[in-house]
């Protein structure tokens, strides 16, 4: 799948094997058979072009890790826990990513340790019960 996403666009057999080949010796029927596989299982498309097929990735890389990490949360007994140490792995940069993450998708507030771009909090004191606003109408 690394070599399908590293191309963004179809490919045949032929040319996942001369990339592969820079790198070790494979058979053509090795990369072959893992790319019908892949098909199989519903990460690829194909498409035939004359006697060859062209392979083509179902979703990005991107997609599948995010459906992954979602599985891997889905499985825990205590989601919320789980969050807390997978965060509490995370270094520094990866938690700011994950930060500009959430304000892409709108469900975060601001950066805790960054100032508050809204100002200080309005004053919630409850307002003082003898002025006019609260005092109500006047009695007879």
């Amino acid at each position: 799948m690394t070599r399908v996403w590293q191309w963004n666009r179809p490919v045949t057999v032929r040319e996942v094997l001369l990339d592969l080949q820079s790198e070790r010796d494979i058979a053509y029927t090795t990369v072959m058979t893992v790319l019908d596989k892949l098909f199989r299982k519903g990460w690829l498309r194909r498409d035939q072009v004359g006697r060859a097929y062209r392979y083509e990735a179902v979703s990005s890389r991107e997609a599948y890790t995010a459906a992954l990490m979602n599985d891997a949360w889905g499985t825990s007994d205590n989601p919320a826990a789980a969050l807390v140490h997978f965060f509490g792995m995370m270094s520094p940069e990866q938690r700011e990513a994950l930060r500009d993450a959430l304000r892409v998708v709108g469900d975060v507030g601001p950066d805790p340790d960054g100032p508050d771009p809204d100002g200080p909090a309005p004053d919630t004191a409850d307002p003082d019960p003898d002025t006019e606003e609260t005092r109500g109408p006047p009695t007879r």
